[in-house]
């Protein structure tokens, strides 16, 4: 390999934040590595996103008991990645939700993605050792579902496909306050890598309808006020068309992965070379709208050993 993944040299710890985005929900987000989020209902509490190990999953629960000492009950799995779900024995909840795609993708893909993502992002993984295996959710569903943590509704919901075909959102009503995923980021570029570029516009317009007052995204700051979730919004959708088009193009003439990855790099790096992980993502997000663009619907499965083939591909 020419050089590394540009996230294996990412050894710096984030400095985390811990924002209240609606009353008894917060936001955990730490310099554009993976947010999570947080749900206090009235004896218990829900964690969104259960961070790539139980070391990180610890200092969310650090950052809930200043807020609360309610049981945390419920860890809810937006999508199946390693880096969102390994974390989850940590908490010690009784239930761990996804949506059913979610729950095949992790019986499908599971471990080849935890071996890739390992390899690509060694800080992620320190003290990988306490992860007891894959995760596994006690409750799937379809569509939608709604728990009530006591009296407070908490309604989650597959929109449709964008980051993965297995995306969920977690929407708390009576604040009007919305948990995406990596369905929206902000200042952090969208990884693609398993994602479908002509769903996620429309999933990202079905996002927009519910008009939230506030966000916790994938990765990135809290989204707080309609001006922002919005702006977030349009961001995503610019960052995932611009990521496409020029891909598509190269495709649909019969040109090369290295070609589109140029041709990609032409139009993104003026808008996006600062974001968050973005060399990173960048060349999964080229060979999976490569590979959209010819037709493949389902992402192929990324291993450790793909991982390193096709940055090989780009290095000439």
């Amino acid at each position: 390999m020419a050089k590394a993944f540009a996230s294996q040299g990412d050894m710096t710890e984030k400095k985390i934040t811990f924002d209240e985005i609606g009353e008894g929900l917060y936001a955990f987000t730490a310099e554009g590595d993976p947010n999570s989020g947080v749900i206090i209902g009235d004896e218990s509490v829900m964690i969104v996103e259960a961070q790539a190990t139980p070391r990180l999953a610890n200092k969310v629960i650090e950052c809930v008991r200043t807020v609360t000492d309610k049981p945390i009950s419920h860890v809810v799995l937006t999508h199946y990645h390693a880096v969102r779900v390994l974390g989850a024995s940590a908490y010690g909840a009784d239930q761990i939700i996804m949506g059913d795609a979610a729950r095949a993708m992790v019986v499908e893909r599971g471990q080849e993605d935890w071996d890739s993502e390992f390899q690509r992002f060694p800080r992620l993984f320190e003290g990988h050792e306490s992860i007891p295996g894959l995760t596994y959710p006690t409750t799937t569903f379809s569509d939608d579902m709604t728990v009530y943590l006591g009296n407070r509704r908490v309604d989650l919901m597959h929109l449709g496909r964008a980051h993965t075909a297995g995306d969920i959102v977690i929407h708390v009503p009576d604040q009007n306050v919305m948990f995406t995923g990596d369905i929206v980021e902000y200042h952090s570029a969208c990884y693609c890598g398993d994602g479908h570029f002509s769903d996620w516009g429309d999933t990202l317009d079905s996002i927009a309808a519910f008009d939230v007052d506030a966000i916790a995204p994938g990765r990135g700051d809290a989204l707080v006020g309609k001006d922002m979730v919005n702006a977030a919004i349009e961001n995503t959708r610019d960052f995932v068309e611009s990521t496409y088009r020029p891909v598509a193009k190269v495709a649909a003439r019969g040109g090369s992965l290295k070609e589109a990855w140029d041709a990609c790099r032409a139009e993104c790096d003026p808008k996006f070379a600062d974001y968050a992980i973005y060399e990173h993502c960048l060349p999964f997000n080229v060979a999976r709208a490569y590979d959209e663009a010819r037709g493949i619907d389902t992402p192929r499965i990324w291993t450790a050993q793909r991982d390193l083939e096709m940055w090989d591909a780009l290095q000439g």
